[in-house]
């Protein structure tokens, strides 16, 4: 996967993030969801590296990327701190500012990016979610039902992580496969890579530390910022076959929390950037490259990786 792509490791505060890049253009950083790595975007990203500088990297706590502790309020598995990390990354590489998109857990550090460093982030992307204040505001018996692992993971130490741990490969397949996505779908390179860090005990209590931050101090966050909507431009995309487009008016909402939004319902389930990527590259490439020229930087002589 990710032919002609460098990897790279960044050292940012409190963290070690895992990174590829490659291609020429624009800078556009990728970031994954749950329960997958920056290996989700193997199908996509070097059709926008037609176009653009891509960056995909690790969350903290999934992949390759260090699991630094959560602490007593879960602020180590904020959002805030998800994206300060990569925002770090994209500095360290030699970008001010860039566009991001995200899926799932992704979207959501990506959306704590576009508020607390405006600045930083010239367009938004946000792959089948609305806002977590959104979700726990209005959660009822169909979302409860649809999300379940929300409120499993949430639950204190260690009960999540000891009985995920008893069988982590079941518990991984039956995820993977619950949001209207068959397992067949998945690349096998892909699906081991997944499977790989899955596996792991730490991974595992990093992920419920990830939710439980959700639940927690993220919507601490998300109730101080109220007032304030993303001002940069949003494009949402989402599973036509999943649990967004059956509970949710996704645009509605999103113009809650945004000043600038368009976007449309994707014909997969919630793993669409694996299931149509190239729908959604193009819908990706289309958004980025409409209006005038991104106010990116291009790469300092002095951005490394280490």
């Amino acid at each position: 996967m990710f032919e002609g792509f460098e990897r790279v490791r960044v050292e940012v505060e409190g963290a070690s993030i895992n990174a590829i890049r490659g291609g020429e253009g624009p800078p556009l950083l990728l970031l994954h969801g749950y329960p997958q790595t920056l290996a989700m975007w193997h199908l996509v990203a070097p059709r926008l590296a037609d176009s653009f500088t891509v960056v995909a990297a690790d969350l903290r706590g999934y992949g390759d990327s260090s699991r630094p502790e959560g602490g007593e309020d879960h602020a180590g598995y904020s959002k805030r701190a998800m994206a300060l990390d990569q925002v770090e990354v994209m500095r360290e590489l030699g970008f001010d500012s860039f566009a991001v998109a995200g899926h799932d857990r992704g979207a959501r550090a990506a959306h704590r990016m576009a508020l607390d460093h405006p600045e930083r982030v010239t367009k938004l992307a946000v792959l089948d979610i609305v806002p977590t204040h959104y979700v726990f505001a209005t959660a009822d018996k169909d979302l409860a039902t649809a999300y379940y692992h929300w409120f499993f993971l949430i639950q204190p130490y260690d009960l999540p992580e000891r009985l995920i741990g008893a069988d982590p490969d079941y518990f991984f397949g039956k995820t993977l496969g619950a949001y209207g996505t068959s397992t067949q779908v998945f690349d096998p390179e892909a699906y081991a890579e997944y499977q790989r860090y899955f596996r792991d005990p730490q991974s595992i209590h990093a992920m419920c530390e990830d939710y439980r931050a959700a639940a927690t101090i993220d919507l601490d966050h998300d109730e101080a910022d109220r007032d304030r909507k993303v001002g940069c431009p949003l494009l949402a995309l989402w599973a036509g076959k999943g649990a967004v487009e059956r509970l949710y008016d996704v645009l509605e909402v999103w113009r809650k929390y945004a000043t600038d939004v368009r976007g449309r319902p994707v014909p997969s389930g919630h793993y669409l950037a694996e299931e149509r990527p190239g729908e959604v590259a193009e819908e990706l490439i289309a958004f980025l490259q409409e209006g005038s020229p991104s106010r990116s930087s291009p790469p300092s002589s002095s951005g490394k990786a280490r």
